[in-house]
């Protein structure tokens, strides 16, 4: 059964049908992480959401990137931020399988303004890219389309001031925990700030979520959001308890799932 995404609150990025499915980094075991092409896969899929990271490089620009590094994913060594975006966006990613090809990096301006229509999650992965991340977002006016995330409670506060009340913000570890204790009973007010609950399954071997979870945030105006999820008996589990979003780096498989359940959005 559909419902709609904007429990409570109302930023742009919670509008869309229920359960959402979100292309994690672009759907990283298709297409290189965080690529051009891996977005152009996703959206060519029929994905409204994907989620992506942001890091600053030399230059001050936020540019697409999860690893405080470049060795994992491409042809060169050493940190993204001793680097400038005219020599990064030159770099190879690496694609599912482990062979050099000719993908490429783009910023999030680009990202955000190659798909207008794209709803887009992005983590703020370090202090130094919230200047370069605000300027980006308000550039491209895409206040009402973004959800930010952090896992740096304090960070996330400076972007909600900085780009105010109509920007979706996610939940930070802290506001997890609470959710977590309140659902079992522990008296305990709604966190301030967050319009969406983004989790993973467990913690350190600790579940996060269950059925409770999910009727609590619920309860307090957010929908619980899971990262990242690959195995479709497990997308299965978590759509039998109401979360209200799945992020998986399998965006075909996810569909695939999604359509024989009756829940795919459609054109």
């Amino acid at each position: 059964m559909r419902g709609r995404a904007g429990i409570g609150v109302s930023p742009g990025w919670l509008e869309g049908d229920l359960p959402i499915a979100h292309a994690h980094r672009g759907g990283s075991a298709e297409r290189a992480e965080n690529s051009v092409e891996a977005f152009e896969n996703a959206v060519g899929l029929g994905y409204r959401y994907v989620e992506t990271d942001v890091r600053r490089t030399r230059d001050d620009r936020a540019v697409i990137w999860h690893d405080a590094t470049l060795d994992r994913t491409t042809d060169r060594t050493g940190r993204v931020d001793a680097v400038a975006w005219h020599e990064l966006r030159r770099a190879g990613l690496r694609p599912p399988g482990d062979d050099l090809d000719a993908h490429r990096p783009l910023l999030l301006e680009d990202l955000l303004g190659s798909w207008p229509e794209l709803r887009v999650t992005v983590d703020a992965k370090e202090d130094a890219v919230v200047g370069p991340l605000t300027e980006a977002i308000r550039r491209c006016r895409a206040e009402h389309r973004v959800c930010v995330a952090s896992f740096s409670t304090r960070r996330l506060r400076t972007i909600r001031r900085t780009l105010g009340p109509h920007l979706c913000t996610a939940t930070t570890p802290p506001e997890v925990t609470r959710i977590r204790l309140a659902s079992v009973g522990i008296p305990l007010r709604r966190p301030v700030g967050p319009n969406a609950a983004l989790v993973p399954i467990r913690h350190l071997g600790v579940p996060v979520v269950d059925r409770r979870f999910v009727r609590h945030a619920r309860r307090w105006g957010l929908g619980v959001h899971v990262w990242t999820v690959d195995d479709p008996a497990t997308m299965q589990e978590l759509l039998d308890v109401g979360v209200a979003g799945i992020m998986t780096d399998r965006p075909s498989v996810l569909r695939g799932l999604l359509e024989g359940r009756g829940m795919w959005p459609g054109p």
